[in-house]
């Protein structure tokens, strides 16, 4: 077998209490096991790195230089600290050590003295602390924003000389913090106003807004609100204080835009919502060409006003060029405005504009990264919707493809892949490793959090999607769909009550949203209040969309009023519906009012043709009469799925179960 030699600094992993945890709970310890490998995993490609085999509870991994090794532990310590703050017991707690030295390859793996240095010092590393060698730190000691202190020249076994060995001062080691959300400052970054004299420059301020908040979020240190919730405050009369505390943030970045030929004028400030006193304020007056200096400038002070300290490898990203081309920059950035418009009123002409504007974009710069990274993002969007998946599988694969070859930091081409797996190829492994790295790459990503939440909660893996979807909120706070989603994983996870509450404050925020209606009549028949169901359903309303009257109808059969459901199921029939209703909703009603024979009949159609949608569905109440048919389960194993409810039964004829 070929040998080489080489430089490398070498990271070792361990999990502290491993052993023990193993002989009281071994399911508990490899979650654990699991989670460090995943979480690891999403940061090796962001660090340069790569994992050279697991040893134990630990993990050996291979860096070509030494600051890439620190700021991936540190950074896999800081993902940690926050998810153990936020989560609670049983806490995961990891000890590194880092060594540069010669190694010897062989195959894959690595050996040598500089391999066992490594594995020596990461035990003298406190939980959920970091020690290097000085050979590390001599490499590293001018280009980190903590202390370095020396423990000490330490005899190791194994090792014929003494190494001195230096511990990291990690602000989360140096003194114990609450679990609150002010572990890391939060911002949120409105929309800023277009004051170009043409309006139609309002795509530039529109765009800029949100490269802004994408450009910030790649300060780990930062919690960023979403642009889903901060768009809402787009020209609004409320003070920056009043927005403040409704985002739930501790400062807020505004500004405008004048965009006049090829002069580009930013003005910026960084306000405190509880003093509203300006922490920072600049204007910026330059051509067009330096955007992105100024985009990096702005992200690079923002941080220094917060007292944020920039990771080596963040100021990397921040300041990388996203294109060479203004064209396609521009194009880019109608591309994005038209996506945003689109999440709000969704029409098939935005829906192809939205393609075309960032083909444009490729067309001009066929190495935009992030513009191939966005187009898959709103194919996914899309696809099943407007779209058929078949028609537009190969071209999402391939966009998200070329965009993390042409950038490894890409968050949102992993969320596409995720979104494929999830989807398409129902490999629930392989998309929950994507959305863990896109959630390592940006952890502001509500989007990224919504549809890891989304996997989980298909998983049956509540208690882990509720932790999801309480951090997206954090991040997204007036995002309908993430709220939606809590309350029915709070239903899901058996507490009809917390449901409840959170869809009742829904359906008085949205009076006229018809699904929510339904939704909160749903966890009343859960918390066995029939008489509340049946009454917040109503009559019926000749305005509803078809999915709305779906959703009615499979309530009322559960409550044991099939009678609309058959009205329902004979329209679809004779194809006399307003829109098309998938297949898989026909099952599901089908078995609602009784008639299995039908349902998995449909269901097994469905598996046939290739689309394979019972994951989306299996979970359904209506199902549970079958649940145990041969031929349910069969299918629910073909897709590695749980073949059996964490919640009880539904019995027909009867109430839902509390």
């Amino acid at each position: 077998m070929d040998a080489d030699r080489r430089l490398a600094a070498i990271v070792f992993t361990d999990i502290v209490g491993y052993t023990s945890l193993s002989q009281e709970d071994e399911p508990a310890a490899l979650r654990m096991l699991r989670e460090q490998e995943r979480l690891v995993h999403g940061l090796l490609e962001i660090h340069r790195g790569r994992q050279v085999k697991s040893i134990g509870d630990g993990l050996l991994l291979e860096f070509p230089d030494a600051l890439d090794a620190v700021e991936c532990a540190i950074d896999l310590q800081r993902h940690l600290f926050e998810r153990n703050a936020r989560e609670g017991a049983p806490a995961l707690r990891v000890r590194v050590g880092v060594h540069l030295g010669d190694v010897q390859g062989v195959g894959a793996d690595i050996l040598g003295d500089a391999v066992n240095i490594a594995s020596r010092v990461e035990p003298l590393a406190d939980p959920g602390g970091v020690c290097l060698s000085v050979q590390v730190y001599d490499q590293i000691r001018n280009k980190l924003p903590y202390g370095l202190v020396t423990l000490g020249p330490k005899s190791l076994k194994g090792v014929r000389d003494p190494v001195e060995v230096f511990r990291v001062e990690l602000p989360w080691t140096i003194e114990a913090r609450p679990p609150t959300d002010s572990v890391l400052p939060r911002l949120a970054v409105l929309p800023f106003a277009n004051i170009s004299p043409d309006p139609k420059d309002e795509y530039f301020a529109d765009g800029l807004t949100e490269e802004l908040i994408s450009v910030i979020s790649q300060i780990r240190g930062l919690r960023v609100t979403s642009r889903t919730s901060v768009s809402q405050f787009k020209s609004s009369p409320r003070s920056v204080s009043q927005i403040g505390k409704e985002l739930g943030v501790s400062s807020v970045l505004e500004g405008s835009v004048r965009k006049s030929g090829d002069r580009l004028r930013i003005t910026v400030q960084l306000i405190d919502v509880q003093t509203d006193d300006h922490r920072w304020a600049q204007t910026y007056d330059r051509k067009l060409d330096d955007v992105f200096a100024m985009q990096a400038e702005i992200a690079e002070s923002t941080a220094g006003a917060l007292k944020v300290e920039l990771l080596h490898s963040e100021q990397r990203v921040i300041q990388e060029r996203p294109t060479s081309s203004l064209v396609a920059y521009e194009a880019y950035l109608r591309g994005v405005q038209a996506q945003q418009q689109l999440m709000w009123h969704f029409t098939a002409e935005g829906d192809r504009e939205v393609e075309r504007l960032f083909e444009e974009a490729l067309h001009e710069d066929p190495r935009f990264a992030e513009a191939y990274a966005r187009l898959a993002s709103h194919l996914i969007f899309v696809g099943g919707e407007s779209r058929q998946w078949k028609a537009i599988t190969s071209r999402i694969r391939e966009l998200a493809a070329r965009a993390i070859e042409l950038d490894r930091n890409s968050s949102y081409a992993h969320v596409a892949r995720g979104a494929l797996a999830l989807q398409v190829d129902h490999q629930w492994d392989r998309s929950e490793a994507e959305f863990q790295q896109a959630i390592a790459l940006n952890p502001s990503s509500s989007e990224a959090r919504g549809y890891y939440g989304y996997l989980l909660m298909i998983l049956q893996r509540f208690d882990e999607a509720r932790k999801q979807y309480l951090l997206a909120f954090e991040q997204d706070p007036l995002n309908l769909q993430i709220r939606s989603q809590l309350a029915f994983c709070e239903a899901e996870r058996g507490n009809a009550t917390a449901a409840i509450a959170l869809a009742e404050k829904l359906v008085a925020e949205f009076p006229d949203h018809l699904g929510m209606h339904n939704s909160l009549a749903l966890y009343y028949a859960l918390a066995g209040r029939r008489e509340d169901a049946v009454r917040i359903l109503g009559p019926g309303a000749s305005s509803s969309t078809t999915f709305s009257r779906l959703t009615r109808c499979n309530l009322l059969a559960l409550l044991g009023q099939p009678e609309e459901a058959r009205g329902f199921l004979g329209e679809w029939e004779a194809g006399r519906l307003a829109e098309e209703v998938h297949p898989r909703y026909a099952a599901v009603l089908y078995a609602a009012v009784g008639d299995d024979e039908r349902a998995l009949t449909i269901l097994e159609q469905d598996q046939r043709s290739g689309d394979r949608t019972l994951w989306h569905v299996y979970r359904e109440p209506a199902f549970d009469a079958i649940r145990d048919d041969p031929r349910f389960v069969a299918m629910l194993r073909e897709l590695n799925l749980p073949t059996t409810l964490t919640r009880p039964r539904w019995t027909r004829g009867s109430r839902l179960p509390s």
